[in-house]
């Protein structure tokens, strides 16, 4: 029991590390990829569209190995969470552009809160008080590092509320699709991913003219931007299959938490890779949403241990009842 625990515990520690190292590889590369510094390739709907492309290219090609089974899921389930998947993009792209970036990091941030929510009334779940303080620090601490200017309009405010609903909702399906259809993180992800690359392929070019007023085809293509577009695209594919594995095994709200960690992370390399100013207020949030981290890991494992004596304290009491009837029985059978 407690070697197949361990083996649980070190698959989970690899789907969390998988997300943190292929999210903040990518974050960097595309950094690189779309900084007018760099190769300014600011179409990034369209990356995402080549991004899915290369997933369920991965994913055509493991099930035709062998490596992986295609189970059933009906296609409207299919296309109804690619529309919510491709919404959440381009909500978020729209929302940056036309909102500041604090307040663009303020609606990121509310994701927590809506995801509580939403799986409050979809799902009936409740959250410990200890959950409730954690996810609070964490997102006070990100807070309070990234948010400085704060601006917003109405056409930017609809757009991020139609982005945090659309991702938050997102989120919560992919565990719920897992689930309902008994289907790994890997062919869910393949059949999903086909549908959103193909939207994407056809959409993105008008999303992108919309946010930067370029077409894609007049872009003048170089050897270096190539290569960081197909490095963009690998880090994709492990970003996606560890996102869809974080949500199988934990919770929408875990990898909520999760996503504020890589921005830490982020924040980190950027301090000293590209030279970004750190001041106190930002290590200070950094460190709280840290200690806040290590709360929700604590108060999670804490609620893990709480369910399963609920449910280890009612089967003990059905076997002493057992117990109790049997010995009855054969005091009947003795006399």
């Amino acid at each position: 029991m407690g070697e197949k625990k361990s083996k649980f515990e070190v698959c989970d520690f690899g789907a969390w590390t998988m997300n943190v190292v292929s999210s903040v590889g990518i974050i960097m590369a595309n950094k690189l990829l779309m900084n007018p510094q760099g190769f300014a390739f600011g179409f990034a709907t369209t990356l995402t569209g080549f991004h899915f492309s290369a997933t369920s290219l991965v994913g055509l090609v493991s099930n035709a190995a062998g490596y992986s089974t295609s189970k059933h899921v009906p296609l409207w389930e299919l296309i109804w969470f690619s529309i919510v998947a491709n919404t959440s993009i381009a909500g978020m792209n729209f929302s940056l552009m036309l909102n500041s970036v604090g307040f663009y990091q303020i609606s990121r941030l509310s994701m927590i809160p809506v995801v509580c929510i939403m799986e409050w009334i979809l799902h009936g779940k409740h959250y410990s008080r200890e959950v409730k303080m954690a996810v609070a620090m964490v997102v006070i601490g990100v807070g309070v590092c990234t948010v400085t200017d704060v601006k917003v309009n109405a056409k930017g405010f609809l757009c991020a509320c139609v982005a945090v609903f659309s991702t938050s909702l997102q989120q919560i399906t992919i565990g719920s699709l897992q689930k309902k259809y008994s289907i790994g993180s890997f062919e869910l992800l393949s059949k999903t991913a086909q549908i959103q690359a193909i939207f994407l392929l056809l959409c993105g070019p008008f999303i992108d003219y919309c946010l930067t007023g370029n077409f894609i085809s007049s872009y003048n293509l170089s050897i270096g931007a190539v290569i960081f577009i197909l490095l963009s695209c690998t880090l994709a594919v492990f970003c996606n299959i560890s996102q869809y594995l974080c949500i199988g095994r934990f919770s929408a709200v875990s990898f909520q938490v999760l996503g504020h960690m890589k921005t830490v992370c982020v924040l980190s390399m950027g301090w000293s890779l590209f030279d970004m100013e750190m001041g106190l207020k930002n290590i200070l949030g950094m460190a709280l949403a840290v200690i806040g981290m290590i709360v929700y890991s604590w108060a999670v494992e804490a609620e893990k241990q709480a369910a399963s004596a609920k449910i280890f304290i009612p089967s003990m009491k059905e076997e002493n009842i057992k117990l109790l009837i049997s010995e009855r029985s054969e005091q009947n059978l003795r006399s």
